[in-house]
């Protein structure tokens, strides 16, 4: 049965078609008769997806019943740009933001934004909106790949908990010691906040090897070998991506994680067979 005590939530990204959109809507309501905690909806590079995620998450909130929590990025935004958002999530009754430095677009540089920084993101929503926001921001339990070293990402990530963060959810990952170690390690920064382990569910090696490389998430070798092994056998990577997801948030449950973040993709058969194989449903 689901834990009272722990958060377990699902994201999306807004799409760029009126199908896409309709497709994401029948997901989220087949995922929110599970009774999620919440729904995040990612924001594009220097915010190229404003408009779009605004409109989805708004939709969620009202049409689906789940609370949502916008992704909202300092890249490319102004302080203004960024004040009005809030606003308009404020006044729809939104309580919860994912807050991210975001990503570069080409070409645009950081001297672009008014806010460089996460810290500097978390910072300035608590000074415009008060205790109003539940603030995540992220976490790299392998490191961002942008980071120069281990020591230092830990550092920035101590700056966005210490900056006003009341949680947060960390990129994927597919050893459950590297989180563990993370939190441990932040720990010891004076970091107590929660800590919520993003799960990507396996259902194409390809993609998921083109967002790894990406992102600095670590493929195993031993799952990688038996995924290439598998080659375009889709039933069979699905069969052993769920066993190898479900064991692994077994094993960060009983390790004390607050809860699981499942990275859907737009998608729900992945993420419910692991769901339903953890027994979270009420």
């Amino acid at each position: 049965m689901l834990s009272t005590d722990k958060a377990f939530s699902f994201e999306f990204f807004p799409t760029k078609t009126d199908a896409g959109h309709e497709k994401l809507l029948q997901v989220a309501r087949q995922l929110a008769v599970h009774n999620p905690a919440f729904f995040s909806c990612t924001y594009g590079a220097g915010g190229s997806t404003r408009d779009r995620t605004l409109d989805t998450v708004l939709q969620l909130e009202r049409e689906v019943h789940v609370p949502a929590a916008p992704h909202l990025s300092c890249v490319g935004d102004s302080k203004a740009e960024l004040r009005d958002l809030l606003a308009t999530y404020r006044n729809a009754g939104i309580k919860r933001i994912v807050a991210l430095r975001g990503d570069l677009p080409s070409g645009m540089g950081m001297a672009s934004s008014e806010l460089r920084h996460a810290n500097d993101l978390v910072e300035f929503i608590r000074t415009e909106t008060g205790d109003h926001f539940h603030i995540e921001v992220a976490a790299y339990p392998e490191m961002h790949p942008q980071a120069r070293n281990f020591e230092e990402d830990l550092a920035n990530f101590a700056r966005k908990a210490k900056a006003g963060a009341d949680s947060a959810i960390t990129q994927y990952f597919f050893n459950a010691e590297s989180y563990f170690y993370f939190v441990e390690r932040v720990q010891k920064l004076g970091v107590d906040i929660p800590i919520v382990p993003g799960i990507m569910p396996i259902t194409n090696y390809s993609k998921l090897a083109r967002f790894s490389e990406a992102c600095g998430a670590e493929i195993p070798r031993w799952i990688r070998k038996q995924l290439e092994a598998y080659h375009d056998d889709a039933a069979s990577i699905q069969a052993f991506g769920e066993e190898v997801i479900t064991r692994m948030c077994e094993q960060l449950l009983k390790g004390g994680a607050p809860g699981l973040h499942f990275y859907t993709l737009n998608q729900a058969q992945a993420s419910l067979a692991v769901w339903q194989n953890l027994g979270l449903s009420r």
